[in-house]
């Protein structure tokens, strides 16, 4: 008997440390319906208190950009497009259009338009973008927009003493991300909040990615509407120039003048001085044109919800505002998109 009791009291001891270490039961604390719509209302407000410093964030940004755009615009495009050399340039070009165009095919105006958009892009835009990448703003924006709503949600549940497990729960009720199928593109506001890294999660991955193809489609709705209005002026007066010589002679006057070829420098320079001339003109009707279209574009690039740099907050924002029973900020185009 006094050999068994040892052999009895380590069993009692083991069974106490085991009944010790496990884990508490969940207690659910009764939470009333009105609890939880003033809850759902505070998450509302949270998300509108995150839009307002996403949206300065962006115009901000996008104010930046504006300002370098301007800058090579003055310093790189406008001193190239009305220097005399590029003018021979785009006179052979036309020329050179109006000669193999096809019916039905695209006009002089047309492909001069194209042909300048291309520069325009590389000696302005892009070399921009390698600074401040309007795209990059839009998924900067969304994050922070994500980051400061998640910043305000566990004081809402402080303040109404709701357990973490039962707000967490009712987080992953709430839609965030809706572009399912498959189901990995889908996210509840509670795993947008706590991704680590936001950039990771495949839900975010595709609603960036869904965003930058609207964004660069073809209905994308950002023409560089001053760059157009330039290729069509400066096309009609072109072939305006060409009709006394006649196409064909037109394009080897022209290829002769800008390789430099059976010009004499007697004519070079009256030509380059009568140029010079109205080159004060040309430069300030494309300043007209370019910069009222710039500025177009820059409230299209914030405000537009579809391809703006704001459309991911306002997708994400719509979603959880819209799920809470609040309009959506504003309707958005990816709520129409189906999954490729």
């Amino acid at each position: 008997m006094n050999l068994r009791a040892p052999s009895l009291l380590l069993l009692l001891a083991l069974a106490a440390c085991t009944s010790a270490h496990k884990p508490a039961p969940t207690v659910i604390v009764p939470v009333a319906p009105e609890t939880w719509h003033q809850v759902d209302q505070e998450i509302l407000d949270a998300s509108k208190n995150a839009t307002a410093p996403a949206r300065q964030y962006a115009t901000e940004t996008m104010d930046r950009w504006m300002d370098s755009v301007y800058q090579r615009t003055e310093s790189d495009f406008i001193p190239w497009f009305t220097g005399y050399w590029t003018q021979q340039w785009l006179t052979a070009k036309v020329s050179w259009y109006k000669l193999s165009a096809k019916q039905g095919e695209q006009t002089a105006a047309q492909r001069l338009d194209g042909y300048l958009q291309e520069q325009y892009h590389e000696r302005v835009l892009d070399p921009v973008a390698k600074e401040i990448d309007p795209e990059a703003v839009t998924a900067q924006a969304t994050a922070y927009y994500v980051q400061l709503l998640g910043q305000q949600l566990p004081s809402i549940a402080r303040h109404y003493r709701i357990p973490d497990e039962q707000f967490d729960a009712h987080l992953k009720q709430i839609p965030a991300i809706t572009l399912a199928p498959p189901s990995s593109r889908n996210a509840t506001l509670y795993e947008v909040v706590h991704a680590e890294p936001l950039v990771k999660m495949p839900a975010y991955a595709a609603l960036i990615e869904q965003l930058h193809t609207a964004a660069t489609g073809p209905d994308a709705g950002r023409p560089d509407a001053g760059i157009s209005a330039v290729a069509i002026r400066s096309s009609e007066k072109l072939e305006a120039s060409l009709a006394p010589r006649g196409a064909a002679s037109a394009v080897a006057a022209a290829v002769g003048r800008v390789a430099g070829l059976m010009i004499s420098v007697g004519t070079l320079g009256i030509g380059a001085l009568a140029h010079q001339s109205q080159r004060a003109d040309m430069e300030e009707q494309m300043r007209s044109s370019l910069y009222a279209a710039l500025n177009e574009k820059k409230r299209s690039l914030i405000d537009n919800p579809d391809f703006g740099v704001l459309a991911g907050v306002y997708y994400v924002a719509g979603q959880i505002e819209g799920n809470l029973g609040d309009a959506p900020l504003l309707p958005s185009i990816l709520d129409n998109v189906s999954a490729p």
